[in-house]
């Protein structure tokens, strides 16, 4: 916490008046002095970083203008730089007075200066200063020209050994000792966001050491992360990937604020959610179970709070998706078994869930369904054949799919015979997982009826809003499953279409029910415009843009 503000510029002014006399003598008394005194400058620093970092850089010049020759006079202190604590505070000090848009000539110049002093100090972190002012020398540069150009090339210097270093493998003495690789992680946390520095934050990411614990100090892995997060600086996928996987909190803040996008205030559109969610690369890093299995209980949790809310099924469906699709592109065999993304679910269940149900042709597309259905039922409700696992089990790894349940809707709407008992079953559980199997048998008995008003109204000569409207059952039958078969028959069937506006005007009594439409007609349009079937896009897309004024 920044100290009080009076005590803060009394010590400011002292510590400036110090470094003047540091400075202008080196005489034994004022090393002496300089020693004894270390220990409070240090304390000061922090403190000093402590206020900085919570100001913009043209706040920091008004309040402090004298500021750059309070740090100047201390990086060039050779006793206040022995220490790495000095260093470290001196550095953070210094980033806090970059402008990251600097939009003047004098902002540029004095972002120019500070790297000068920041390349300064960090030559110390490895080299010492009579050397380097030596090998300047003898390559024809002043200390002041070569500064600014040593930060790029001790960099690339770094990088070099870094990756000779990874190369090297199981040979020790060539390998950077973990203790040099820590305290190098330590020095960058404050320079993530330095173009300069990113090609050594991303060799830091991906090099591998042989020790049993992480060569890398945490509060690397948070800063780069929180640079990602807001955008501040770009790194390469498998950066990033690297990032998440040696570092759970950063994995766990990542996903955390890929919901706060996806499930605000404001109801975003699946498109929407599909761009946000490919953007936060956490998708093409789920392609590696570990970090797929930490986002995947996030996800839980989240429907366990909302209680199945339909937007956060959506969000799981969209994402599941958007990870397949990350495999399919890294043109990957499986080097995972499908057990390993999805370890609560029966081996055969997981593997006939994963297929894309609309690759399967029309005639064919009802075995597989009725074959999810017996798995699920038999996990579900018989003890011979069901896992150890609860109902949520399996209904949580069910919705990772949300094909199979338009699939199964539309089988239902297509049959000319008898509902086959399979997919009545397959909606019941999927809407209301919760039940235990007396309820389900209710349901399902109420949804066949209802099925068979549908199609009997289908049959004849014309069909109309009010004939859609009366269908649905008084009966407690959940509401959402009725909706979502009605709005289905309006717009998977030819009668349909002419009624569908006044029909779905009826059905959106109220807010929440409203609500409820929109998002199902914004995943059925997500789907139609990713099978690029036009028959129902349009008139899905106009519903939806009617609808979505209303809410």
């Amino acid at each position: 916490m920044a100290r009080d503000s009076a005590d803060l510029a009394s010590d400011y002014q002292f510590w400036l008046q110090k470094l003047s006399v540091w400075e202008q003598a080196s005489s034994k008394e004022t090393q002496q002095d300089t020693c004894l005194h270390l220990s409070r400058f240090q304390e000061f620093l922090k403190q000093m970083y402590e206020t900085l970092k919570e100001m913009d850089s043209n706040a920091i010049l008004e309040r402090f203008p004298t500021i750059g020759q309070l740090l100047a006079k201390a990086c060039w202190n050779p006793l206040i730089l022995a220490y790495d604590e000095s260093q470290k505070y001196l550095i953070w000090c210094l980033c806090c007075l970059m402008n990251k848009e600097p939009r003047t000539p004098g902002e540029s110049e004095l972002n120019s200066w500070i790297r000068s002093l920041l390349s300064h100090v960090l030559s110390t972190f490895r080299f010492n200063l009579k050397e380097v002012s030596l090998f300047a020398e003898n390559l024809g540069y002043e200390l002041v020209d070569y500064c600014p150009s040593l930060l790029k090339n001790m960099v690339l210097s770094l990088v070099s050994e870094l990756r000779e270093s990874h190369l090297n493998g199981l040979n020790t003495q060539s390998r950077m000792a973990p203790e040099r690789m820590m305290s190098l992680s330590q020095v960058c946390v404050p320079l993530v966001t330095l173009p300069d520095f990113e090609p050594l934050v991303e060799a830091l990411l991906t090099y591998h050491g042989r020790e049993p614990q992480e060569a890398l100090s945490p509060e690397f892995f948070e800063a780069v992360n929180e640079a990602f997060l807001s955008k501040k600086m770009i790194l390469p996928t498998s950066s990033v990937v690297s990032l998440w996987f040696r570092h759970l909190p950063s994995l766990e803040k990542a996903t955390l604020h890929l919901f706060e996008k996806l499930f605000s205030s404001k109801r975003n559109r699946l498109g929407e959610v599909e761009c946000c969610i490919k953007e936060s690369l956490l998708p093409q890093a789920a392609c590696h179970p570990a970090i797929f299995r930490i986002v995947d209980e996030m996800f839980r949790f989240v429907l366990l709070e909302t209680d199945g809310a339909p937007e956060v099924i959506a969000a799981l469906q969209v994402f599941t998706w958007c990870m397949a699709e990350a495999l399919g592109k890294e043109n990957k065999q499986m080097k995972f078994s499908l057990k390993t993304y999805f370890p609560y679910g029966a081996p055969a269940l997981t593997a006939v869930l994963s297929q894309h149900p609309e690759a399967i042709p029309q005639r064919h597309q009802l075995q597989p369904l009725l074959h999810i259905s017996q798995l699920l039922r038999e996990a579900v409700e018989d003890p011979t054949h069901g896992s150890q696992q609860t109902p949520f089990e399996s209904w949580f790894l069910f919705i990772h799919f949300g094909g199979w349940v338009d699939l199964a809707v539309q089988q239902l709407l297509r049959t000319e015979a008898e509902p086959p008992e399979g997919l009545l079953w397959l909606l019941a559980f999927y809407y209301s997982p919760q039940d235990g199997s007396q309820q389900r048998v209710q349901t399902m008995v109420e949804l066949k009826a209802l099925l068979s008003h549908l199609l009997m109204l289908l049959r004849g000569e014309r069909l109309s809003a009010v004939d859609v409207q009366k269908a649905a059952p008084r009966a407690p039958i959940c509401g959402q499953l009725v909706r979502r078969l009605l709005l289905s028959l309006l717009l998977w069937t030819p009668e349909g279409h002419p009624i569908a506006r006044e029909a779905v005007t009826h059905m959106a009594h109220t807010d929440a029910v409203t609500h409820e439409i929109v998002g199902f007609l914004d995943q059925t349009l997500y789907r139609l415009d990713h099978l690029c079937v036009e028959a129902s896009r349009k008139l899905a897309r106009e519903l939806l843009q009617e609808l979505g004024a209303q809410v």
